[in-house]
């Protein structure tokens, strides 16, 4: 047999290989925040979408959501611009880590996605001087503690709910530190909320630019954490 006809053997056998690989590679998507993650149902809308990407048997999927919360409430190092670290910091993370650990520990992940829908606390306590780094810091704890450097990045924007900072006022202030951490790095994303806050919630009744997302919008907004999640993935592999 000709040396070409061997290598060429060989390189779409290595090629059948990779894409095997590719196809069985098992993903952990991480969702949490306050009340507008919490009232996101996974599966309406985003787990169907990501198993649909990639396999019935490849996803793993850990909520971990409560409302009112600020963002202390999972970012261990989190101060006031002129304060120090409260101890009592990080406890809802250290329940969502539970959930976490418990997944990790059944299988080893080949992407990692931490998903966020959180700001709106933050922004009605004037604690928006510091939810850059916060938010930052809280992606760096979670990577750190899951010893990796490559977990992938979708962050929910503020809706348009307060847009003139009257009832929260640092609620543009939020807004504007979340865009900026998403377009740091190229596997980081954020998704618009600012249309989904209008129609009908439960009991039928009606939203107008609410601070909550109309039933309809929860839908869609899980579609477009998955879709954003499925192309950083897609990009990272």
């Amino acid at each position: 047999m000709k040396l070409s006809k061997i290598l060429f053997i060989v390189c779409i056998a290595l090629l059948l290989n990779s894409c095997n690989k590719k196809e069985n590679q098992q993903h952990l998507f991480i969702l949490s925040g306050q009340s507008n993650m919490a009232r996101l149902n996974p599966n309406v809308s985003f787990t169907p979408a990501v198993k649909k990407a990639f396999g019935e048997n490849n996803v793993t999927v850990v909520k971990y959501a409560l409302g009112t919360q600020p963002i202390k409430r999972w970012y261990k190092n989190w101060k006031p611009l002129h304060g120090e670290i409260d101890p009592k910091n990080g406890n809802l993370y250290d329940t969502l880590m539970v959930k976490v650990n418990k997944a990790i520990k059944t299988k080893n992940f080949d992407t990692v996605t931490f998903i966020w829908m959180q700001g709106e606390r933050d922004a009605r306590t004037n604690q928006g001087n510091v939810y850059e780094e916060s938010l930052l810091g809280l992606y760096n704890q979670l990577s750190n503690d899951l010893e990796r450097k490559d977990v992938n990045f979708v962050i929910g924007r503020l809706c348009d709910f307060d847009m003139k900072n009257e009832r929260y006022p640092d609620w543009t202030l939020v807004r504007e530190a979340q865009v900026k951490i998403a377009e740091s790095q190229p596997n980081f994303a954020w998704i618009n909320t600012d249309d989904l806050n209008d129609g009908i919630i439960r009991n039928n009744k009606e939203i107008i630019n609410d601070l909550h997302m109309s039933k309809n919008g929860y839908k869609i907004m899980g579609e477009r954490f998955a879709e954003k999640a499925v192309l950083l993935i897609k990009k990272g592999n």
